[in-house]
Order: structure tokens, then C-alpha cells, then sequence
């Protein structure tokens, strides 16, 4: 029943985050959006340090669990423009529902690790199966420098979801073929 309970305040501690921001994400906030008595998130989590830390624990694990499937939902990439058209998909993704929610609490995440080592640490970029369908890609196209393409064009496009999460709109599929084209040269 713990690993339930904690789950449960994790999830709630990243809606917290998403709507109230880092200022608005304590203990007692927690509590009521799990709708749970007072003094219960304390009870698992005895420090904000440790709620952050069961915060990102389980974003990461979403977005992993994300990529998973939707590399196991699509063929490997064999064209540049299946190669967009999964990128459009996953900015999308992170835009909207609740894929929205959990970039503005990566982002939230990703500013607090510059002071914090250990959430840092959590955040850093894992392999998954999205990464890796990017690398095959850009290493069956002759590409040079697979890790260091992959890495930016990744990096290119949570730039761009974050510019979107700020100013509004949505990631064009012409902005991501620029991108793509960049890697591939």
C-alpha cells in the first residue's frame, strides 16, 4: 500500500507543481490535491528536498514509460519525413492534456537542478527508445557524430516545446524538417 500511497503524492506533488509552480508546491498543497488529511505527504516525504526528489522520480518515469510505447507502436524510422512526423507527434504530446502538465513540471524540475545536484542527476537525459530510434536513424543515414546529432536535435526540439509552453502555438512540422535536415548534414 506504500508504493501506492507514494505514487499517489508524487502524482499529485507534479499537479501541484504544474499548476502552482515551485512557490506553490508544499507539503499541505499536496495533501489536498491527493485529498488527503494533513500532514500525510509529510508522513512518506519528511522534507520538501525528498518530495522534489519522488516529484522528478516519477516524471521521469512517465515520460519514460511514454517513449516506450511509442517506440513500440511504430516501425523503426526509415525516411526523414516519418522521422518529423514522429517528432510532430511527440511535441504535440508534451503541449497538450497531460503531456503539457508534465513539461511545465520538467521545466520547473529542470531550473531547481541547477542548484541541485541530485535532481539534476534524475533529470539528466536516459536512454529510451525514442533516443535510440533517432540514433539508428541518423547512423543508417551516414551520419557522423550520431551521439552528439542525436543529442542536439533532441534538444533543438524540447527548446522548441519549451518556447511553446511560454508563447503559445504548437511546433510546426517545417520547423522540425529543418532540424532533421540540420542533423542529416
Amino acid at each position: 500500500m506504500a508504493t501506492d500511497r507514494r505514487t499517489l503524492l508524487a502524482d499529485a506533488a507534479l499537479d501541484v507543481l504544474a499548476d502552482e509552480g515551485m512557490r506553490g508546491l508544499t507539503h499541505r498543497a499536496v495533501d489536498r490535491r491527493a485529498d488527503l488529511p494533513t500532514g500525510t505527504t509529510s508522513a512518506y516525504y519528511r522534507t520538501r528536498a525528498a518530495l522534489l526528489t519522488a516529484l522528478v522520480t516519477r516524471l521521469v518515469h512517465l515520460d519514460q514509460t511514454e517513449l516506450q510505447t511509442a517506440a513500440e507502436q511504430f516501425p523503426p524510422i526509415r525516411t526523414a519525413e516519418e522521422l518529423v512526423a514522429g517528432l510532430v507527434l511527440l511535441a504535440r504530446q508534451r503541449l497538450t492534456g497531460q503531456g503539457r502538465r508534465r513539461s511545465l513540471a520538467r521545466h520547473a524540475c529542470a531550473v531547481e537542478s541547477v542548484r541541485d545536484p541530485e535532481l539534476r542527476e534524475i533529470l539528466v537525459p536516459r536512454e529510451n527508445a525514442g533516443r535510440e530510434a533517432v540514433r539508428l536513424f541518423l547512423a543508417g543515414h551516414g551520419v557522423e557524430d550520431v551521439e552528439g546529432r542525436t543529442h542536439t536535435l533532441l534538444t533543438c526540439v524540447d527548446g522548441l516545446v519549451f518556447d511553446r509552453l511560454v508563447s503559445g502555438g504548437e511546433v510546426r512540422p517545417e520547423e522540425l524538417e529543418g532540424l532533421v535536415a540540420a542533423a542529416l548534414r
